[in-house]
């Protein structure tokens, strides 16, 4: 069974920077296009950025610039490195293989106060 843990949130003030982490288990890890997503508040659950299994990235225009996707085949690892953090940023963040339906993780709380 799949299993995605995602980690490294918490708060921060509006300008700073935070690094998740995602676990991945139980999945042909190397052959999946990794994303991550974002939840706001009374929002959908939207896709924020997305990995290759080589390694190539794409971003939703509300970070590019400022998120950097990155992925570790070797320890099944998914990361987004987020800098110049905005209030708008807050939600929670999740991890999941493109066009995969994995189970959910839990996800891990962004806030990002001004």
């Amino acid at each position: 069974q799949v299993q995605l843990v995602e980690s490294g949130g918490g708060l921060v003030q509006a300008g700073g920077s935070l690094r998740l982490s995602c676990a991945v288990t139980g999945s042909d890890f190397r052959l999946d296009i990794m994303a991550w997503y974002r939840q706001a508040p009374g929002k959908q659950r939207d896709g924020i950025a997305a990995i290759t299994p080589v390694g190539s990235p794409n971003y939703d225009s509300s970070v590019k610039g400022r998120f950097t996707i990155s992925r570790d085949n070797a320890k099944n690892m998914v990361y987004l490195q987020m800098h110049s953090l905005k209030p708008e940023d807050t939600g929670v963040y999740y991890c999941n293989a493109v066009r995969r339906n994995y189970p959910w993780g839990q996800g891990t709380q962004v806030t990002v106060t001004s």
